[in-house]
Formats: structure tokens, sequence, C-alpha cells
């Protein structure tokens, strides 16, 4: 793994990430962590991103296990009901639908079905995203699955800082937490973060000021929607940017704020445009606002089609920099 000394004091959000869960099992020996290749022996997953974690604590709570999304899943739910916190990976976000029955049906519904006898304390940590033609059954983004569902929580983190944040203060709720990693993303990097720090789950950040309109997103999209910020400032437009970090919980406080002051939104995500997040952030602002809005809130993803193989046709799937500051502009032109 690399140094983060080498990088002038930076750290990746892999890094990031594994420092959270290294620091968290370290604080509490009730962490634990399963899934495919997640122990020293496989290298700690496919990107590394529990490397070293077995080989300090041991391979009783590194633990790699078979390949069986609803063994893990279950496996997490059973000890995470006899007091333990566990991380289970599911190694992409396409194969959590292998579990969704443990998910959906368990892990989500055992705490209000037993009237709050019991706590599903675990995290769910997965990974996807376009960028290297990985096909359409290893990159979509599924958050919105999951957002709809009672009893989960969703993170989608875009940057080292708060991707180890998110990931601690997930160990510690007493709720199941869906934790979203962009592939692409894992080598993206940023300060340092403080060891122990974290950040609140259902808190936005507005990481650029404006006065024009808003964009909300969150994960990789973040990247994106500051660029295009920053491209549209020269067309004499500001744009307010709102990171999400939480999708489920949405910070509605943080989000109707900046909406009032600009009076237009734009809200961007990697997964398809129809019927995803945005889609109910969207309906929720047209109804805060109804009458105030200068002009209807617009929404910019992926279109309704699985995620191209051809790297071409991957390349124009997902919304970027361009795209984002021309819808940026027709919404502040309309």
């Amino acid at each position: 793994m690399t140094n983060a000394k080498a990088n002038g004091g930076q750290i990746t959000i892999l890094e990031a990430i594994n420092r959270a869960l290294a620091d968290a099992m370290e604080a509490d020996d009730a962490v634990l962590v399963l899934g495919e290749d997640v122990a020293d022996p496989e290298d700690g997953g496919i990107v590394g991103v529990t490397k070293g974690l077995s080989s300090r604590f041991g391979e009783q709570r590194v633990r790699s296990t078979p390949i069986s999304e609803q063994a893990i899943i279950g496996a997490a739910i059973g000890v995470s009901l006899a007091g333990y916190k566990p991380v289970a990976e599911i190694m992409l976000m396409n194969f959590t639908t292998i579990a969704m029955d443990m998910i959906v049906n368990h892990a989500a519904k055992l705490r209000y079905m037993s009237g709050g006898q019991t706590n599903v304390p675990i995290v769910i940590r997965t990974m996807t995203g376009t960028g290297f033609a990985s096909g359409g059954q290893h990159s979509d983004y599924l958050e919105a699955w999951f957002a709809h569902t009672a009893g989960l929580k969703v993170v989608a983190p875009s940057n080292p800082a708060d991707a180890y944040g998110l990931m601690r203060a997930a160990i510690n709720d007493a709720d199941p937490v869906i934790f979203i990693e962009n592939l692409p993303g894992y080598w993206q990097t940023g300060d340092i973060p403080e060891s122990g720090s974290v950040v609140p789950l259902g808190k936005a950040k507005i990481i650029k000021e404006g006065s024009d309109l808003t964009i909300i997103t969150y994960s990789r999209i973040v990247n994106e929607a500051m660029a295009a910020a920053q491209q549209i400032e020269q067309a004499g437009v500001s744009a307010e940017v709102i990171d999400l970090r939480t999708i489920s919980p949405w910070d509605r406080q943080t989000v109707f704020a900046s909406v009032a002051k600009t009076g237009r939104c734009l809200i961007t995500h990697e997964a398809v445009t129809q019927f995803g997040v945005g889609a109910e952030i969207a309906a929720t602002l047209h109804t805060e606002f109804f009458g105030k809005l200068k002009a209807p809130v617009d929404r910019l993803g992926a279109p309704y089609a699985p995620v191209p193989f051809s790297k071409p046709l991957e390349d124009a799937f997902a919304p970027n920099a361009a795209k984002i500051a021309e819808r940026a502009i027709s919404l502040y032109n309309s």
C-alpha cells in the first residue's frame, strides 16, 4: 500500500478506508471484517483495501469467506446479533443482488420487527463505478434500491477524509449501513484525516459556495461537479456545490437552505436518472419550494440502459464536467 508520507502528506481513499478499519479494530475488539479475499493470503481483496489487517489483527477477526454473498451477509447479521460489529465486503455492488433477501428482509427489518429489542450494526462495504470498462454486471450504482428500503442507511464518500470519517461513523452506528466505494476513485488523494475523526451520518457538506444555482451530488461525480462549477464561473454563473455524503438519510436542512438562496437546483449522479436519488430530492424540493423556484429542478444522470462495456460508450454514459456545465448553464438561462 502506498505510503501517505511519500505523497507529500496526502492519502488515497483506499488508504483512508484501510486506516479507518484498522483504527476501529484497534479501538474495539467487537469490530470484525469478513468477505471474499479480504485476508492477507489473498492480498486484502482485489484492490487491497483490507491489506495488512489480518496480519495485524488475526484471521479470526479478518476472515476470507467462500464466494457466497448470502453467506457473507447472513454471517454478518448473525454475529451482529451476538454483539459484534461486522464490516462485510460485497466485492462489487452488482453482487449485492445475490444477497438482497438477507439485506432487505433481515438486516433492514430486524430492529423494527423486534420492537427495538435488537440492533443489526453491520457495515456492508461495496465498490462500483464506470471508468474501468467492467461492463454492465460490475459497474451499476444501485443506491436508490437501498435508500428506498426502510431500516438501511446509505453513504457514498467522495474524498479520503470523508471516507475515513464516514466509515468510523458507520461502524459505530446501531443500524445497517451500505457503504458505497467508487472503484476508479480509490486512488484519489486528499488530506490525511485526523485519527479518530468522525463524519456524522446524514450531514451534507457545502464544498463550494455560490449564489446562482445549487448543484447536488455525491461520490465520484463531486469532482466532476466541482470542475463544472469552475467552468461556468468563466461564463459569470456562480454555482454552489453540495456533497451529500450520506444518501439516506439525506441532509434536507443544508439542501433547503442552499436552494432557498439560489432558487435553482441541478442534481447529478452516476446512477441512471430514471427513479434515481435525484428524483426523490427533486420531488421534495418542488413540494417545499412550490412557486418560489426560479426554474424547475433539473436532474442529470446516466441514460436508462446497462453500463456499456465499450470504453467510448462508457465514457458517454456517465455524467462528466462538460455535461454538468452545459446543463447548469441551460438551467441558469431558463
